[in-house]
């Protein structure tokens, strides 16, 4: 496994070979992150990952400072998945002096994680169409449980024409419904055993759904009384192409929250049709 930390040696070490998958990621691996490497490990002949804590996706007052790192462990986890390049750039590779240019997608980007986090993904979109551009993959791999980010890099992928197939993969969960997050690793042990809530108030919308129901403010409410006694960012039905808001739904639909236990803040989503 080749480990290269300037865009000058990952587009070499790209110029050398064919077909080739892109694991982008933000470090601290788990078992969501190694799925994608193994999905990209058997669909191209070369497979590469990127481990980089991109600064212009958070905040001012978010949590970029203490954002879990573990370089020496990723490194590991991603050789023994069966790696070939990782890409680990410092910020100044990323973003030298003078770096004016950001990359806006908009519409998708208005509601949910976007109206709460402003400015969150103009930095996830730069960034990504740089590792586009920098590694040059045939297809990359996201997870379904960033469902909105995965909906904003499809649209710039479409709407810019950049040659990449994105793949989203779906959402991988403890055995009591979590989806597997890397800040999951800031929760208190009470935190921790509250933080099922996500996937009960999500799953008990989804066994409306099931159940032949089709309005989509019936659907949040189910959410919400799940979700009793916690502070949401959001409660969402919304189009999963579009990410409006529905009344009804008629057709393929994400239903997602945003929920903060203490000082951490999780996301999950479920598809519904």
């Amino acid at each position: 496994m080749k480990i290269l930390k300037t865009i000058a040696e990952m587009r070499a070490a790209r110029a050398g070979v064919g077909e080739l998958g892109l694991v982008p990621t933000m470090g601290y691996l788990h078992e969501g992150h190694l799925s994608l490497a193994a999905r990209a490990r058997a669909e191209n002949p070369t497979v590469a990952a990127s481990i980089f804590v991109n600064p212009t996706q958070f905040g001012p007052n978010e949590d970029l400072a203490r954002y879990p790192r573990d370089l020496p462990r990723d490194l590991s986890l991603l050789e023994a998945a069966g790696v070939d390049l990782v890409f680990t750039p410092e910020p100044a590779e990323m973003y030298p002096a003078g770096f004016d240019t950001v990359i806006e997608v908009r519409g998708v980007t208005d509601g949910l994680e976007g109206a709460v986090r402003p400015g969150h993904f103009a930095g996830v979109a730069t960034v990504v169409a740089k590792l586009f551009n920098i590694v040059q993959p045939t297809r990359a791999y996201f997870g379904q449980k960033d469902a909105q980010q995965s909906v904003v890099i499809r649209k710039m992928v479409r709407d810019l024409d950049l040659p990449v197939q994105v793949v989203v993969a779906p959402t991988v969960r403890e055995s009591d419904g979590l989806a597997l997050s890397s800040r999951n690793s800031y929760l208190t042990p009470e935190q921790r055993a509250q933080a099922t809530v996500l996937y009960r108030a999500l799953s008990s919308a989804k066994a409306r759904f099931d159940a032949g129901e089709r309005d989509a403010e019936t659907l949040r409410h189910a959410m919400r009384e799940a979700l009793t006694g916690f502070t949401a960012d959001y409660v969402s039905v919304a189009d999963a192409e579009t990410l409006q808001e529905l009344d009804r739904l008629d057709g393929p639909a994400i239903a997602s929250l945003a929920v903060r236990l203490g000082s951490t803040r999780l996301i999950d989503n479920l598809l519904l049709g």
